[in-house]
């Protein structure tokens, strides 16, 4: 066909289009994502592979020392190269207990208490090199903000924000004073999720394609705390199922399958998520099964869902479940599955399939054989530190494994195991699963907070 002839060139002209309108309908999320990504302020600095200036001796304050900072707290008492500075609590009873516990390990902070802003004082006058934040949710993003803007690393626990703006927020502080900021997401330093991240940079399972993650834990029980004390989880948490229908703690099962992907780190970041909930059923059950008529729980109508299934597509073609459910009576789990061209493995219970390496991929090692394949496969972190934190304790030793890499980063000056901007990502799903669910499973499109970075982010290495 002559290519000169008018009509030849209309038509090639509108298969170009064509294609160009097919490419665009394929990239849907794309757009839309960039326009919820605002600029880097300038001067700001990006945090990705960020290493800040060696600490001989990090001098720590906690902000929130109830059920989770306590235990924090007492733990880091125990670290070498650690001075505890300051500890700020509503409760004088709860600041006196830490106290006595860091005491015994020989430090001397200054206590600061029955003000809800008295963190701030505490930040002013003892002016820490770091702080953790154990603290209801709603109090993460300012209290990160403001340990920053005070000239302290932040370490939060989770989720980092509740909002799409906080993130931004507590992103474009931690860009601004080149500060770390990171969730305390625990579960990514327990055994089997370093054995997994191991095997997964060696190349175990291929090509990555498809992880399911989870937080099902039957947490009724919660609501039996006071409310009007002001004291316990079940206090505030409570409130949160009743305002909101969403993955409300997506975190302890994605933050693994993330760092398995590398996720927000050189391989691949997040698209998009659909997400849908279950009726909400189980908590006003519970409600007046346990309590009075005319309590509080009786008053008041839940509209989170029991059980929360969302789907996230990354960027790259994987895919990701993740499951929130704190209501059903169930086991606990947190799936922690990950999925390649080569096989699966998968945890609760703990079990592979895997080409090459188990006996057959038709039928899951477990018990004796996976524990053969994990001593050749361990975790050299784990290798190194597993014994002393099984010893240390807090959820099976990944409590106190995470503290220590927190302070050990620090004070070698290295790039913490988890940035900024993973941890955003991971808190994201809250929000934007929460949209989802309100218009009925519409996609929803992850901001991309590295503003474009995560392409040249190294993935997280094998520690040893």
């Amino acid at each position: 066909m002559n290519e000169h002839n008018p009509e030849t060139k209309r038509r090639n002209f509108l298969k170009t289009l064509g294609g160009m309108g097919a490419g665009l309908a394929a990239l849907p999320s794309l757009l839309q994502a960039q326009e919820n990504t605002p600029s880097r302020p300038a001067g700001a600095k990006y945090m990705g592979d960020f290493v800040a200036p060696k600490l001989d001796k990090v001098r720590m304050a906690f902000i929130g020392v109830g059920a989770r900072g306590s235990g924090h707290a007492a733990q880091c008492a125990a670290l070498e190269g650690v001075e505890i500075v300051g500890i700020c609590d509503l409760s004088e009873a709860l600041c006196k207990r830490s106290e006595k516990r860091v005491q015994a390990k020989n430090h001397s902070p200054k206590l600061y208490f029955g003000d809800e802003n008295a963190w701030q004082k505490m930040l002013a006058e003892v002016k820490p090199d770091a702080v953790v934040i154990a603290t209801p949710w709603q109090l993460h993003a300012p209290q990160s903000v403001g340990a920053m803007l005070a000239g302290a690393h932040a370490f939060s626990e989770v989720p980092l924000a509740e909002t799409l703006e906080d993130l931004w927020k507590v992103i474009d502080t931690s860009e601004k004073t080149g500060k770390h900021c990171m969730m305390m997401e625990n579960v990514n330093y327990g055994r089997e999720e370093l054995l997994y991240l191991n095997m997964c940079r060696l190349g175990v399972l291929g090509e990555l394609l498809h992880g399911e993650a989870a937080y099902i834990h039957e947490l009724r029980g919660q609501m039996k705390d006071v409310a009007s004390s002001g004291q316990g989880t079940g206090s505030w948490r409570t409130l949160k199922y009743a305002e909101h229908n969403a993955n409300l703690y997506p975190t302890h099962g994605l933050g693994p399958v993330a760092q398995y992907m590398s996720l927000c780190r050189g391989e691949d970041t997040f698209g998009r998520i659909s997400s849908f909930s279950t009726n909400a059923r189980g908590r006003a059950l519970y409600a007046k099964a346990n309590f009075p008529a005319d309590h509080e729980w009786n008053k008041i109508k839940f509209n989170g869902g029991d059980l929360n299934t969302s789907i996230i597509k990354t960027v790259n073609g994987r895919t990701i479940m993740i499951q929130w459910d704190e209501t059903s009576p169930r086991p606990y789990t947190r799936h922690n599955l990950i999925q390649g061209t080569k096989g699966t493995m998968a945890s609760f219970p703990n079990r592979m399939a895997i080409e090459g390496v188990t006996k057959s991929h038709h039928e899951w090692a477990e018990n004796a054989q996976w524990e053969e394949i994990a001593k050749k496969y361990e975790h050299p972190l784990y290798t190194r530190m597993g014994e002393l934190s099984q010893k240390m304790g807090g959820h099976g030793g990944m409590d106190f494994l995470m503290l220590y890499r927190m302070v050990e980063c620090m004070r070698k000056g290295e790039p913490l195991d988890q940035n900024v901007y993973e941890s955003a990502a991971w808190s994201a799903v809250y929000p934007l699963s929460e949209k989802s669910v309100k218009e009925d499973g519409m996609p929803q499109n992850f901001p991309d907070f590295t503003r474009g970075n995560w392409k040249t982010t190294k993935p997280l290495s094998i520690i040893s």
